[in-house]
């Protein structure tokens, strides 16, 4: 994984030849991608991996067991904003190696787990460390890349999680058939080892210019439990009836606590989320987009590898081969367009991405029936919608964060990557909501519905995107960028 990375790396040619960047930024940039790469297999092997995990606890309901993945998704969307101020405060360099060092622990630990309640205790703590990682990497990415080449980095950076959602679906069903769902997690600690090995050696420290206090921790509390909450009142909506006190409630409590939360992020001198930053209009749009598009593509992603399962009758094996086209699309072409948003903006790769997202959805529930029709149904709609995804994924968190400053870097990336978690925890939470107790009779409707969503969540990402700087202001703004200065003192200390 890391040779593919890095030599689309080095083919990619400048967009500005006199901007160069240094050998080691690639080097570094491959490093964090592997984290990235780790992170994104874990959520995509679980995904296929559910449904073992459902036989082996028979007498846990799907609700109780989707704990397990939004649990994860949660501590990453509530922790990923904070982490981002201390990673800007301590140090990216050092937050990225402890978040690296929690995750392959936390594995460590799911794999002996041996019950539900551990298991869900490891995912939090793996959460813990992908929190801690996730915008430390990012914000190494952008301080070692000239602005110009920053959407050509974070899009390699991004085709790593691609990749491992390409390679995910697969490792996890064979991995399952062979040795059972506990392996999935074993999987990840070499990976983090290395990682851990090589970091230290390839990234360079950075901080902000000027010591700021630390995120506030009743804000931390506050936009946890709020998240906590709206999950637990979508999942058990099916149990509990969306009119019952507690549903109600749950959802209520939820939404006061947000309002709660941007409320002290106002007042506060040391909040976890600033709210000047929703003053650029590329991070405040592109961040609406992220959350939309993260709850979609979850409901897709997650649904689709159960539909395969419980619909079409596949085996874990053969479910990973038939998701695995999709993200491999992603793959080879998040890195094109990444470039491509460098010469034309990312407005314009955007607009039309969301319509070609939406389009792979209308194709399943308009085709997709419950006779298996691999060739002439599944493989166009999944290939339609990898390109729909690479337009999508590396773009929204580039456009977020391309109008900060360089000291608010893992704080924007934090922002943006949270928003995408809390989309994953909404999305596995509507769909286990709507389809987790169907009848298998009923399946077939149900994941029609919820291919509706997918399509609603496309269009949703098109709407936003025409509110984003246009590329006549993108191309401005990069005209007037300069390397930032860390990559600058690399490349002349090489």
């Amino acid at each position: 994984m890391m040779h593919i990375i890095l030599q689309f790396a080095m083919d990619g040619r400048s967009i500005a030849a006199d901007v160069p960047v240094a050998p080691r930024a690639w080097a570094g940039l491959v490093v964090v991608a592997a984290a990235a790469f780790v992170v994104s297999l874990d959520t995509m092997v679980l995904y296929v991996a559910f449904g073992d995990i459902r036989r082996d606890f028979p007498d846990v309901t799907a609700a109780s067991l989707s704990w397990i993945l939004s649990g994860y998704t949660i501590v990453i969307a509530a922790g990923m904003i904070g982490a981002g101020r201390w990673a800007d405060r301590l140090g990216r360099r050092r937050i990225f190696l402890v978040g690296m060092a929690l995750f392959t622990v936390a594995s460590a630990i799911c794999a002996a787990a041996p019950g539900v309640g551990l298991l869900v205790a490891g995912r939090v703590l793996q959460g813990v460390g992908a929190a801690a990682l996730t915008p430390a990497s990012l914000a190494l990415i952008l301080q070692a890349f000239p602005k110009s080449r920053v959407p050509q980095a974070i899009a390699l950076w991004g085709a790593a999680g691609a990749l491992a959602a390409a390679l995910g679906p697969t490792i996890g069903g064979v991995f399952v058939e062979a040795w059972g769902w506990r392996s999935v997690f074993v999987v990840n600690v070499p990976i983090g080892i290395v990682t851990a090995i090589l970091g230290p050696r390839l990234l360079d420290e950075s901080c902000e210019a000027k010591g700021s206090r630390l995120p506030d921790l009743v804000g931390t509390a506050a936009v946890t439990i709020a998240v906590v909450l709206v999950a637990l009142g979508i999942v058990q909506s099916d149990d509990w009836g969306w009119r019952d006190l507690r549903t109600v409630g749950a959802l209520a409590g939820g939404l006061v606590l947000v309002g709660a939360f941007v409320a002290r992020c106002a007042t506060v001198p040391n909040p976890v989320l600033a709210l000047e930053l929703f003053s650029d209009r590329g991070f405040r749009w592109a961040n609406l987009a992220q959350l939309l598009y993260g709850t979609g593509f979850t409901i897709m992603f997650f649904g689709n590898v159960q539909f395969l399962g419980d619909v079409w009758g596949y085996s874990p094996v053969r479910t990973g081969l038939a998701m695995a086209p999709g993200p491999l699309v992603v793959f080879l072409l998040a890195p094109r367009f990444g470039k491509l948003a460098g010469r034309i903006g990312h407005r314009a790769i955007l607009i039309p991405g969301g319509l070609v997202y939406a389009a792979a959805a209308v194709m399943l529930l308009s085709r997709a029936g419950t006779a298996p029709d691999y060739l002439g149904v599944w493989l166009p709609a999944v290939l339609w919608s990898g390109v729909g995804v690479a337009m999508i994924v590396p773009l929204l968190t580039s456009a977020a964060v391309a109008g900060l400053p360089s000291d608010r870097f893992a704080t924007g990336s934090a922002v943006n990557a949270a928003l995408r978690n809390i989309g994953q925890t909404l999305g596995v939470s509507i769909f286990v909501a709507f389809v987790g107790g169907a009848a298998r009779a009923d399946l077939l409707a149900h994941h029609r519905l919820a291919w509706w969503l997918v399509a609603a969540a496309g269009l949703a990402v098109t709407a936003t995107s025409w509110w984003l700087p246009s590329s006549a202001e993108w191309l401005e703004r990069s005209r007037a960028a300069v390397p930032h200065p860390i990559a600058k003192l690399d490349y002349e200390g090489t």
